[in-house]
């Protein structure tokens, strides 16, 4: 059972994926915006190549806890995946996790464009590991911030 996190850009969707136990989140890798088709096409080879079970959509809620511009696009992008595969999507809280992900690659010694691009990726991990930490734990889905999952 593998989990994919998507945190969706504008330019870029960073992926990360759980491992085969469904523990732990590790970034897997950046892909740059093609267009729709193009990006769903490169989506179903991850999600074939690491044998996916479910998928998981980063939606950027404002500090409020309302669904701003961002918000609601990522909602979009979750919509049509929802549409396009046959998995199940769910649509996580991610606030904060770019800014918390671009701090710690920063730590991480990397250059300033290598930074920008990897932080996609850590931040889908970051997404992703308090959803796998409290499937686990078999309570209420939280997001990063202690919400509830958002409804698709």
């Amino acid at each position: 059972m593998r989990v994919l996190a998507i945190d969706p850009g504008e330019r870029r969707l960073g992926l990360a994926v759980s491992d085969p136990t469904g523990v732990i989140a590790l970034p897997l890798e950046i892909i740059e915006r093609a267009g729709w088709a193009s990006d769903l096409d490169r989506l179903r080879r991850v999600i074939h190549t690491h044998e996916i079970t479910e998928v998981v959509v980063g939606r950027p809620l404002t500090t409020r806890g309302t669904i701003g511009p961002q918000a609601q696009v990522a909602g979009r992008f979750a919509a049509r995946l929802r549409s396009a595969l046959a998995l199940p999507v769910t649509e996580v809280d991610e606030r904060l996790s770019t800014a918390a992900a671009e701090r710690a690659v920063r730590e991480a010694g990397r250059g300033a464009s290598r930074r920008r691009t990897r932080s996609d990726a850590v931040a889908a991990a970051l997404i992703l590991q308090p959803y796998l930490d409290q499937r686990r734990r078999g309570g209420p889905l939280r997001g990063p911030k202690g919400d509830a999952m958002l409804p698709p």
